[in-house]
């Protein structure tokens, strides 16, 4: 089960960072990424960081959320900047993993998410 942590209340402008340790045990930890949910819509993708540490961005958060990654600790950060009122939503972080050497079939766990509310 992945744990999720950083969310809170920041007022518009400020910033938050969140972070997502991934279980150590299985064999390979791929993507680790976020979606978020804002009250009333769909889950939407935020960003995604391969274990080669390629990064894609959604457009609505490019040059203000910067993802990292620490291997060593199958953890993924999420520094937020520049918040905005539409940031509101609840984060959910995400690991696809491997779980067997050998085996071509991946799997994906979810975070229970941690909220993440601006204001103004």
């Amino acid at each position: 089960q992945l744990q999720a942590s950083g969310g809170g209340l920041v007022q518009t402008g400020g910033s938050l960072r969140l972070s997502c340790a991934a279980p150590g045990s299985v064999f390979s930890i791929n993507d680790l990424g976020w979606f978020r949910q804002a009250p009333g819509k769909p889950r939407t993708f935020v960003a995604r960081v391969s274990k080669d540490f390629s990064l894609i961005y959604a457009d609505s958060v490019k040059s203000r959320f910067t993802l990292s990654r620490d291997n060593a600790k199958n953890t993924v950060y999420m520094q937020m900047t520049s918040l905005q009122l539409e940031d509101t939503a609840v984060y959910y972080c995400y690991a696809d993993y491997i779980v067997h050497e050998g085996s071509a079939v991946q799997y994906r766990s979810w975070g229970r998410g941690t909220l993440v509310t601006v204001s103004s």
